[in-house]
């Protein structure tokens, strides 16, 4: 059962993408923009993540599903992965939203 969250976390990521890929809504229309601000969002949460662990707020906790690499205490590989696909998500759901509000705007 080992690495089936970070599986799960990779095909998801592929979901995103393909649907990214087929609307151009994020990294096929602004790959360098998208690039930076999917770093610049898991950069952020990582700190997050390193306050709530050194305050003792965060623990890992064990799992069957997790591979069990830990880049620090506390801290397993598929954490910065999950952050990076939340990061990533946050971008397209803006992006399809905002394709959305801007389509209505323009048949009224």
């Amino acid at each position: 059962m080992a690495g089936i969250y970070l599986g799960a976390l990779l095909v998801s990521t592929a979901g995103i993408a393909a649907l990214d890929w087929r609307f151009r809504l994020a990294l096929w229309r602004r790959p360098g923009t998208t690039l930076l601000v999917v770093a610049i969002g898991t950069a952020f949460f990582l700190v997050w993540d390193a306050v709530g662990i050194a305050t003792g707020v965060f623990v890992k906790g064990d799992s069957p599903l997790l591979i069990g690499w830990d880049l620090a205490p506390h801290l397993p590989i598929e954490e910065p992965v999950f952050l990076a696909f939340l990061s990533y998500l946050a971008i397209v759901v803006f992006a399809a939203v905002e394709r959305r509000a801007d389509r209505r705007a323009a048949t009224r």
